[in-house]
């Protein structure tokens, strides 16, 4: 069991950055691939991005890229999601989960094995 706790959401106007945090706790976090994930009112949960185990290999959607980092420091058993120049759209609740498959990193959300709460982000225009 992995245990995810994702801070760092809120609100923010547009262009504004904001950077969110996945604490991990339990089996050992270094294993995982890690991915972040967001859902907005009325939508399917959608792939934002997604790290490698090791942190060598990261991976965005297109609505994202250039925008936002993923990263991860395994020393600390935390995640990261570094986002800038935040647009309204952006808003929805952020989730952080790992998956269990260090040779492949997934970004379908069926494939990710454990998840955190959700952290609300809203972007005001």
């Amino acid at each position: 069991q992995v245990q995810l706790v994702e801070s760092g959401g809120g609100l923010v106007q547009a262009g504004d950055s904001l950077g969110l945090s996945c604490a991990a706790s339990g089996r050992t976090f270094s294993l995982y691939n890690m991915g972040w994930f967001r859902q907005a009112p009325g939508k399917e949960r959608e792939f934002v991005a997604a790290i490698s185990w090791s942190g060598g290999s990261t991976y965005y959607a297109d609505s994202v890229k250039g925008r936002f980092t993923i990263s991860r420091d395994n020393a600390k058993n935390t995640g990261y999601l570094q986002m800038n120049s935040l647009k309204p759209e952006d808003t929805a609740v952020y989730y952080c989960a790992v998956d269990w498959a260090p040779a492949v990193v997934s970004t379908t959300p069926n494939e990710y094995d454990y998840w955190g709460q959700g952290t609300q982000v809203t972007v005001s225009s």
